[in-house]
């Protein structure tokens, strides 16, 4: 079982940067793909970034290309999402997500390949 909690977000004006963590709550991060997905109100929930465990594989979405990076530390206790040049469009509710994975350079993009959820936290870009 491994439980993950998101922390960063806040409220920042349009074109700042905020940095999202995700830390695996009494274990490491070893052998497991990652990834931030987002939800905005009324909308469904969206792949924003992906990391295989390895480190070695990303995928970003097409709307944040370019502006965000996810990257996770050496020891694969934490997964962070860098976001910069942030738009009132990124306003949404932003969730870690885990899955095992022994193959090492695989990232996943579904929501239903994801077998772990953090709570999420808000990151709110104001104009």
């Amino acid at each position: 079982q491994v439980q993950l909690v998101e922390s960063g977000g806040g409220l920042v004006q349009a074109g700042g940067s905020l940095r999202l963590s995700c830390a695996a709550s009494g274990r490491t991060f070893s052998s497991y793909a990652v990834a931030w997905f987002r939800q905005a109100p009324g909308k469904e929930r969206e792949i924003v970034a992906a990391i295989s465990w390895s480190g070695s594989n990303t995928y970003y979405a097409d709307s944040v290309k370019g502006r965000f990076t996810i990257s996770r530390d050496y020891a694969k206790t934490t997964v962070y999402l860098q976001m910069s040049s942030l738009k009132p469009e990124d306003t949404a509710v932003y969730y870690c997500a885990a899955n095992r994975d022994y193959n090492g350079s695989y990232y996943y993009t579904r929501r239903g390949d994801y077998d772990y959820w953090g709570q999420g936290t808000q990151v709110t870009v104001s104009s």
